[in-house]
């Protein structure tokens, strides 16, 4: 991964920050600090690097291991610690933590390999890994506890949404509401926010996608290896399912997405999770929970971008998008959403149904 940042200090700042993880990493004396490289990439001011295991190791599995560093300032890495700690007694396949320095922001983690869910994924075996997916967050869900992790409330929700208005239509689009717009606007948003505040609440990952999730196929652990866990927050039902089936980054046929939809809805009702009973209302409340995340999702993509120098997720746009106008044309009081994305991008209206 590399560190980004609109600061010329920044790496000078991540030069000295890899001395400091590589001096505790020798003070292990399980991994080679010099053969650290690059694991991943991230949204996020964290950085993962991949290490060569020691020789005559053969207390853990594998030969590499994975050290993150996650600056306190910038981070909350007790809380990777503590959501790991959960996800794991949940019986879900997530790094191990074999050492951890947390007033340096330093981890040392199992390797959960190197093919996520996006490189791994084909028609072939779509099916196959969402079943595994959602039969890995069903197990999330059915964990729950209410005040254990922090709320997605409605404070939470809006926040989130009023990124699109701030980044994508004032930065992106170059845009500026006028009054009925910005009404019209906070009217879409209020239907959005009712409707996740009426759902019952689960621990929600808030990231479950196909770049978070890890194709294991050696047997070691069951599939999939989660990560990226560590802003989960106790949230609407249908959120992760929505993150996981309407993906920034990978986009499918809807009629497969419904029957995913429903296959895990007839299996959530099964184990006793708070699913609406009706299939249509359930299928309403994952759309409305969808919009709202690809909503935040516009804005943030546009914000990595232009504060902070990441251009990597402008590609991903098109997508979300495309997914932003199926939704909102398909629902009366979403409507007024298409039409002001038709108003500033000039796109002739298109003819949709309501549900």
């Amino acid at each position: 991964m590399s560190f980004s940042s609109n600061s010329s200090t920044a790496p000078a700042q991540a030069d000295a920050r890899l001395t400091l993880l590589k001096a505790w990493l020798t003070s292990l004396n399980l991994v080679a600090p010099d053969s650290a490289r690059p694991a991943s990439s991230d949204a996020s001011f964290r950085r993962y690097y991949r290490l060569d295991m020691l020789p005559g190791n053969t207390t853990l599995p594998g030969s590499t291991l994975i050290a993150m560093d996650a600056p306190p300032e910038r981070e909350n890495v007790p809380a990777f610690v503590k959501v790991a700690g959960l996800l794991k007694g949940a019986g879900v396949s997530v790094p191990e933590i074999i050492a951890q320095d947390l007033d340096n922001g330093f981890l040392l983690l199992s390797d959960l390999g190197t093919t996520t869910y996006l490189d791994a994924l084909n028609h072939d075996n779509a099916s196959v890994l969402y079943a595994e997916a959602l039969e890995s967050l069903m197990k999330i869900q059915l964990a729950s506890q209410p005040d254990v992790l922090p709320e997605f409330d409605r404070a939470f929700i809006l926040r989130e949404m009023h990124l699109f208005p701030e980044w994508f239509i004032g930065k992106h689009l170059g845009a500026t509401l006028t009054d009925v717009q910005q009404a019209q606007l906070d009217k879409v948003f209020e239907a959005i926010a009712a409707n996740i505040l009426s759902q019952q609440q689960v621990f929600m990952h808030r990231d479950y996608h196909s770049r978070n999730l890890m194709h294991i196929n050696d047997g070691s652990i069951p599939n999939p290896g989660i990560l990226d866990f560590q802003d989960a927050v106790f949230g609407p039902v249908t959120y992760d399912i929505a993150s996981l089936l309407r993906d920034a980054y990978i986009q499918w046929d809807e009629e497969l997405v419904l029957d995913w939809v429903i296959r895990y809805w007839q299996r959530a009702k099964q184990l006793g999770l708070p699913v609406n009973p009706d299939i249509d209302a359930f299928y309403r409340d994952f759309e409305f929970t969808a919009l709202q995340r690809h909503l935040k999702i516009l804005g943030l993509f546009a914000r990595l971008n232009y504060r902070d120098g990441k251009d990597l997720y402008m590609g991903d746009l098109p997508t979300v998008l495309d997914y932003v106008r199926k939704t909102a044309n398909r629902y009366t009081e979403l409507k007024p959403l298409v039409r002001l994305l038709d108003a500033l991008e000039n796109k002739t209206p298109q003819v949709g149904y309501t549900f």
